[in-house]
């Protein structure tokens, strides 16, 4: 039987905190299917749990019964070669140019939610959502993931 998700799997999810733990576990579970390495997987279960935390922050602006939803896409045929996944929201349409990490020096909570997502996914675009919202596309190239553990290895 083969394991290996080869269309892309739905989900949709109300904007609420609680439903975090289930997101970052079906995210962790399709990456796992991928043959992620846990690095890897790790970097791309957070940046899932950074874009949906701040959908429910500033797209909902904290109201926990709006719909997110959720479509993670192996790439690739015959053979995935990476992970697509897109969060589409309805909440406030937010320009990707005004959309910038605080700096790195400034040492307190919160804010590094962009500098994450960007240092873990290898793509990262926001566009609008047909109808308003948002739609955040990450993808993770498994391509990549192989290329730092053989730059890994022969160090």
């Amino acid at each position: 039987m083969d394991l290996i998700p080869r269309e892309p799997i739905a989900l949709h999810f109300c904007s609420s905190p609680a439903h975090l733990p289930v997101i970052r576990a079906a995210v962790e579970r399709m990456c796992d299917l991928l043959g992620m390495d846990s690095e890897a997987t790790g970097g791309v279960v957070l940046s899932v749990d950074e874009a949906m935390t701040n959908i429910i922050k500033h797209a909902y602006k904290g109201d926990s019964g709006q719909p997110i939803d959720i479509v993670m896409t192996p790439v690739g045929q015959p053979d995935p070669n990476a992970l697509e996944i897109c969060l589409s929201d309805r909440g406030q349409y937010v320009d990707p140019s005004q959309i910038k990490s605080r700096d790195l020096d400034d040492v307190r909570p919160g804010g590094l939610g962009v500098h994450i997502i960007v240092k873990c996914m290898d793509e990262v675009t926001y566009a609008p959502r047909d109808g308003g919202g948002t739609v955040l596309t990450m993808i993770k190239n498994l391509q990549s993931i192989d290329a730092e553990a053989s730059k890994e290895v022969s160090s």
